[in-house]
């Protein structure tokens, strides 16, 4: 059964359709930032990071417009949804045509479904948001991404490594990787810095890795069979500060595994 108010669930549907449109210069030195921290060569001007188009069109509230989580304040753009955790819960990129460095690109985003799901883990709210990136009146990126909403819940454990090793490519990101993906990408979201915030606010054991982080590496990832056409991630567990991630290939999909052996994320891939 749903605590919902049934009037907020109308409002925050009444918001799919709503768009934005904003236009910038995709910068050589914002993508070589963000390109060094994923793991990335510098030389963007050969080749593109993995997820390049995520070093631009960044979020730009004032601080005014900054929640206690860190995240910009509901409301806006997106509904303004009241359940307390929002997270970047999936994408599904489609690379068109490579992006044009040093020329002036336009996004245009579109609100394209708001859906409530009601389980054991009490309500949940997905907001799909579609995005397309244009330079000289082509389409190059597609991307629709997903948000979820939820209540706090039961604080999360500390995954406890299992007894056999995890197989895949280690991958150990450290206070540093966590704090340059947020600087680059402009994510002041406290959960992936503020360790008494991510523990006594939110339940959280430890510091949490980012999902688009993740996903970026796992791109990478993937790239070394190909260039990629689309990219598809799904994040299914959190995954924590400390603790080693193994990177693992399949048929047709790239995941990312904790210590304990859970899936964290998967994405499916698609190569030119």
């Amino acid at each position: 059964m749903s605590d919902l108010d049934p009037a907020a669930l109308e409002e925050w549907k009444g918001s799919v359709g709503r768009s934005e449109t904003r236009a910038e210069v995709l910068e050589h030195e914002s993508l070589r930032r963000y390109a060094l921290a994923v793991g990335s060569g510098p030389k963007v001007e050969q080749v593109l990071p993995p997820l390049a188009h995520w070093a631009f069109f960044l979020p730009q509230p004032e601080d005014g417009d900054i929640g206690e989580d860190g995240h910009p304040r509901r409301g806006g753009f997106l509904p303004a949804i009241s359940l307390p955790r929002r997270m970047f819960a999936a994408a599904d990129i489609s690379f068109e045509a490579p992006l044009l460095l040093g020329r002036e690109a336009e996004m245009l985003s579109s609100v394209a479904s708001v859906t409530h799901k009601s389980g054991q883990s009490g309500d949940l709210i997905f907001v799909d948001v579609d995005r397309a990136i244009s330079q000289d009146g082509d389409v190059r990126v597609r991307e629709r991404q997903t948000y979820v909403y939820r209540d706090m819940g039961s604080p999360a454990p500390m995954p406890v490594p299992g007894d056999g090793p995890v197989e895949g490519e280690l991958w150990e990101p450290g206070p540093v990787n966590l704090f340059r993906f947020s600087a680059v990408t402009f994510n002041s979201h406290r959960i992936h810095y503020d360790l008494p915030y991510a523990q006594e606010a939110e339940g959280y054991p430890a510091l949490v890795v980012h999902g688009p982080f993740t996903a970026a590496k796992l791109a990478a990832f993937a790239e070394l069979e190909g260039r990629l056409a689309r990219f598809s991630f799904r994040a299914k567990s959190p995954l924590f500060l400390g603790q080693p991630i193994r990177l693992q290939r399949g048929e047709g999909e790239v995941r990312a595994v904790r210590c304990d052996g859970a899936t964290a994320m998967t994405a499916r891939v698609a190569y030119q």
